[in-house]
């Protein structure tokens, strides 16, 4: 039986969450406040899960630099929060390969919801 933490062809997929402050704004690290962020998800070649977790944080934290941002030029940074999800790959990666699946009891009436039309998509 092979161990389910393992990918066997050595990928992971794997999410972070970024979240946006302006630095010179009071607040940034108040638990309350609300702030822009965003989830990534990404592809990782690792070893272990544990490996997939550092190369997750390594990537997450390349895109945390503070720069300039606006027309204003106001210091701004996207800072690295964690990592909020690792799932290893199972088949090799070739058109249609499942890279993730979640798994749930739902009302056909809710499952429904979630479905979405062709052009739905677009942003």
């Amino acid at each position: 039986m092979s161990d389910k933490n393992i990918s066997p062809v050595g990928w992971y997929v794997g999410s972070y969450l970024l979240r946006f402050i302006e630095l010179e704004e009071d607040g940034n690290f108040d638990e309350e406040n609300r702030f822009l962020s965003w989830e990534n998800t990404i592809l990782v070649k690792a070893s272990s899960l544990d490996d997939a977790y550092d190369k997750i944080e390594h990537e997450a934290k390349e895109h945390t630099e503070p720069y300039k941002g606006g027309s204003k030029g106001i210091p701004v940074q996207w800072v690295y929060e964690g990592v909020t999800e690792i799932t290893p790959i199972y088949d090799e990666l070739e058109h249609g390969t499942e890279i993730m699946y979640s798994e749930s009891t739902r009302k056909l009436k809710n499952l429904k919801k979630f479905v979405k039309k062709k052009g739905q998509f677009h942003q």
